[in-house]
């Protein structure tokens, strides 16, 4: 190339410039980005052409897989903070098919199973089937819904006449399990898997094998298992209750899944393998306590290798509830409704062993009750206690414990304070007087003549428990007499009398955060009626039943001006830490659910009533000089065995704080129901009743 200069002065000039910038420049430049461009050919032609088949496998045997990792379960305590439903930190054995050699599984749950038998911990066991003392394969009693999964379409496919051998025989085949195990072995690792199979265990879900392991066993498990993939120990959160006794139906419990619950709830995240609440707050409150997944995020190589890890979302824990009720009321109600329904029992045989009656109703029979205690200004649940009960912890992990409840006759299960339905005798006669007075069917003055035997209508006599001569309603409620309410009822009708009693809570469902009955009302729910259900209704008898919950309700409603509020059971809601509130129920900002439809005046009256039950009525033997005044109806119910006995009242009569219904299923006698309200009002007024006993004395 020909290069130029020209000399101007001193100074030699290039001709050969494109804006300053040199030709050689430009064509070092040039020479370099052809260079750069060839290698990358190159490269590219050595990935796609000589190695492409090398790094295609390598794309083709890696996969990502995205795991769900558990939440904390949110905590349940009392209204001043006393530990409910807790987690405690502890350690659980988990299998993960991600990590395994391939067709691993029996191998090693036949280990885990010989080192747990060895060191005497337990494994989660859901098959529903046992070995008797013969050696044969029998189904576990009271478990017909798990041995219809396990006979279903989705598992063995068999029917339903099928039996536990038959159901063995296929599962073994299922699973593959060959080996010279003994039964009790072959049924351990059968167990295993067929809960594996219920979990959903793949490559994207874990199985928890056993939780709660103690820390020898995480020693175990640590040395025996460090060379095999597939097991190891985590911490986990365990669920306790750490007053297991103290009200159980309420409080609930948690376990795996159904596959019914699973169907319902996959679109809201669960999994096969979740936990979830199965009874009470822990059922309830669900969507508060769980809290939510998290997930983490594993590459592995199709050799079993994992390749990488990542959490993608960090699992956040669930709420803490705090309920409305008191530990320490609770326990005391507890116990008192447990020593009235023995005595009651005691006394009642030894009055039928004394008697010669052919049909013995002393109460004998009498082995069930229930108590429920509101706050008048916001309707919370302040106690509620059922007799029999159970202790949750030993129901949950003692097999035998399990099986005694579930035989024990007087259903100790059986919530009977919220699901128990019972016909309320007498108690339902405020509710009554309020309604006829309010549709103008009598007014405060209007008597009628008691002579012990209604018969308004043919073929049908209704007997009152005694000859109270011409008396107004007042007086009516006071004696309890069943002649003046069955004429209130006929002139008033079972329509307009049902309107009313579901506007006072009877009947229909509170709406309380735990499962409860709907109860039933005559004629609504009757299958068939006659013109004289219409007087044994109001009275308290025909097809009416409510439960406890729902005959407090109405006596708070009654209590409260007529305004029915929510019944509800939990407090507050906040977060786990118990640093912010999610949100809470108080006075202030109580739910109206509807108001009865009673002017004050008759309100009044019937309250006043109320009183005089108390004062010189059928209450009096117990209420007639109590020192704080109460309003109050007894109630005598009859069904097949001994009578019911029933109760409701509030306190203090001229400033409402606490309403109170009692049952006492077949006691006989009102002392008992009457005796265990009067000890539960000793217990809340205990300070002031002492205060007003101390005022008497100081004169």
């Amino acid at each position: 190339m020909a290069v130029l200069f020209k000399f101007e002065g001193a100074r030699a000039v290039n001709e050969n410039k494109f804006d300053g910038i040199s030709v050689f420049r430009i064509a070092t430049c040039i020479i370099l980005t052809v260079i750069i461009f060839f290698g990358f050919v190159i490269r590219l032609f050595n990935w796609q052409i000589v190695d492409g088949s090398e790094y295609a496998k390598t794309v083709v045997d890696t996969s990502k897989y995205k795991i769900e990792t558990a939440a904390v379960r949110g905590e349940i305590l009392d209204s001043k903070g006393t530990d409910l439903a807790v987690n405690v930190t502890g350690y659980k054995i988990v299998i993960e098919k991600l990590y395994m050699e391939k067709n691993s599984e029996n191998d090693i749950i036949s280990a885990l199973i010989d080192l747990m038998t060895e060191k005497n911990e337990k494994w989660i066991d859901v098959l529903p089937i046992t070995i008797d003392k013969n050696g044969d394969y029998q189904f576990i009693k009271n478990k017909e819904s798990e041995i219809a999964t396990l006979k279903s379409k989705a598992i063995l496919n068999l029917n339903g006449y099928a039996t536990a051998q038959d159901c063995m025989s296929w599962l073994v085949e299922r699973y593959k399990i060959s080996g010279d195990y003994s039964k009790e072995k072959m049924r351990s690792m059968i167990s295993v898997r067929y809960n594996m199979e219920k979990s959903g265990f793949s490559m994207t879900t874990v199985y928890t094998f056993a939780e709660g392991i103690s820390q020898d066993m995480v020693a175990v498990i640590s040395e025996n298992f460090q060379n095999i993939p597939g097991v190891k120990v985590e911490t986990t959160s365990i669920r306790t209750n750490p007053n297991s006794t103290l009200m159980p139906h309420i409080v609930g419990y948690v376990a795996a899944i159904s596959k019914e619950e699973y169907d319902e709830k996959k679109d809201d995240g669960y999994k096969l393998n979740d936990k979830i609440g199965k009874s009470g707050i822990e059922s309830g409150m669900e969507s508060y306590l769980r809290g939510n997944t998290g997930i983490k995020e594993v590459e592995r190589a199709d050799d079993g290798n994992i390749v990488g890890e990542e959490i993608l979302r960090k699992a956040e824990p669930g709420n803490t509830l705090y309920l409305t009720i008191d530990s320490n009321l609770q326990r005391t109600v507890n116990s008192i409704l447990a020593k009235n329904v023995r005595a009651a029992q005691e006394e009642g045989k030894a009055l039928a062993a004394q008697s010669t009656e052919a049909v013995k109703k002393f109460g004998q029979d009498c082995t069930s009750g229930a108590v429920v205690v509101l706050n008048v200004k916001d309707f919370s649940v302040l106690a509620a206690s059922t007799y029999p009960s159970f202790d949750l912890t030993r129901y949950l992990d003692d097999y035998d414990y399990y099986l005694k409840v579930n035989s024990n006759a007087a259903a100790p299960l059986y919530n009977k304070a919220f699901n128990g339905i019972y016909m309320p005798g007498s108690i339902f006669k405020p509710c009554v007087a309020a309604a006829a007075l309010e549709e103008g069917v009598i007014t405060q003055d209007t008597y009628i003549y008691c002579s012990m035997y209604y018969n308004y209508y043919k073929n049908y006599t209704l007997r009152c428990m005694g000859w109270h001569g011409s008396i107004n309603a007042h007086t009516a409620i006071s004696k309890s007499c069943n002649y003046y309410f069955a004429e209130v009822g006929r002139l008033l009708g079972i329509k307009t009398l049902n309107l009313y009693a579901e506007r006072f809570g009877l009947g229909v469902k509170t709406g309380i955060e735990v499962y409860e009955s709907g109860g039933i009302l005559a004629f609504r729910d009757s299958t068939e009626w006659f013109d004289g259900n219409t007087s044994q209704a109001a009275i308290g008898q025909s097809d009416n039943a409510f439960t406890p919950l729902q005959l407090a309700t109405y006596t708070a409603t009654i209590a409260n001006d007529g305004k029915r509020m929510k019944t509800h059971l939990v407090k507050k809601v906040v977060d786990y830490a118990r640093e912010n509130t999610v949100y809470e129920n108080n006075v202030k900002n109580a739910q109206l659910e509807s108001t009865c439809g009673v002017s004050k005046a008759n309100l009044d009256y019937v309250r006043d009533a109320m009183r005089s039950v108390a004062r010189e009525g059928t209450a009096s033997s117990v209420f007639g000089s109590y020192p704080i005044e109460i309003a109050a109806k007894t109630g005598t119910a009859e069904n097949q065995g001994s009578d019911h006995v029933t109760f409701i009242g509030y306190a203090p009569y001229d400033k409402p704080e606490i309403a109170i219904a009692v049952v006492v299923e077949h006691g006989a006698r009102s002392k008992y129901s009457l005796g265990i309200a009067k000890e539960v009002f000793d217990y809340y007024f205990s300070d002031r009743i002492r205060a007003i006993q101390a005022q008497r004395n100081s004169y």
